[in-house]
């Protein structure tokens, strides 16, 4: 296994983590995106997935003198066969989801969380009051859809969200080789606050699974309560971004932005950034 991971870990520790998988210690927090990206090109040879871990907040990941056993084969198996039977977007409801916007509230949710200088409630159609607060941003959304120089305005102000210099690094970083390339598997190691019970873990391996077959979304880094992902198919504007924006909010309940700007965002960039903290 080291001989197959020198490529880019070079002279770097390399022993055994928790669980069955591989650790290799000391990478470069500026590099990490860099790193990750050379460990992922080796999946087909090496037949572990990457993923990026902290020993930040977490002193027991380390290396280890000896193997750690991780799941059976079988046990694996029982995991993926749930995550596939799971439902995310029933368990996963950004708290949100159900609110209603009254009159007074209609300017706070047109400027956005991003605080769009631009007076966008004049945009929202006259109608009754309260209203839900989705059905509010999907009129936004639309509205803004249909005005190429004010959409291309408002990204401006909002595709930060999809890069990775939004993405958090931390001090300390190390690479998880994680003891299976299956994408929905690999969810038995994913250490997130999202997914603090085996059920919820089952949850977000369905979730790893569904985007990394829509948008190619790869879990680059696991931070507990982060999860960054390199995407490789951009939702495209409209239905699409809406809907992605939407799976998002849910997984990401403390990510500082409403749907209609993640939805605006989504169509510019490379990069999603989960954010769940207690």
């Amino acid at each position: 296994m080291c001989a197959a991971v020198q490529p880019f870990a070079g002279c770097l520790p390399i022993g055994h983590g928790p669980s069955g998988t591989v650790l290799v210690a000391d990478i470069d927090p500026n590099r990490l995106h860099e790193a990750w990206q050379a460990a992922d090109a080796l999946v087909p040879v090496i037949g572990r997935r990457p993923v990026m871990v902290t020993d930040d907040f977490d002193n027991t990941l380390r290396i280890r003198p000896e193997p750690e056993p991780g799941p059976s084969e079988s046990e694996l198996r029982a995991f993926a066969e749930a995550a596939e039977s799971s439902e995310p977007w029933l368990a996963y409801r950004h708290y949100s989801e159900d609110d209603e916007v009254d009159e007074g509230e209609v300017e706070y949710y047109a400027r956005g969380m991003a605080s769009v200088d631009l007076d966008l409630t004049a945009l929202v159609s006259d109608g009754a009051l309260p209203t839900p607060r989705q059905a509010l941003e999907r009129a936004l959304y639309d509205r803004l859809l249909a005005d190429a120089d004010l959409y291309a305005r408002v990204l401006g102000r909002v595709r930060f969200v999809t890069q990775t210099d939004y993405w958090y690094t931390p001090d300390s970083v190390l690479l998880m080789l994680l003891p299976t390339s299956d994408v929905p598997s690999s969810g038995y190691w994913v250490d997130f606050f999202g997914a603090l019970t085996r059920e919820y873990q089952r949850t977000l391996a369905e979730v790893l699974a569904q985007w990394r077959h829509r948008w190619d979304a790869r879990l680059v880094a696991s931070w507990g309560t982060m999860l960054q992902f390199q995407v490789g198919c951009r939702p495209a504007p409209g239905d699409e971004a809406w809907t992605a924006a939407g799976q998002l909010k849910a997984l990401a309940p403390n990510l500082d932005l409403s749907r209609w700007e993640v939805a605006v965002a989504f169509p510019a960039g490379d990069a999603w950034f989960v954010h769940n903290r207690p």
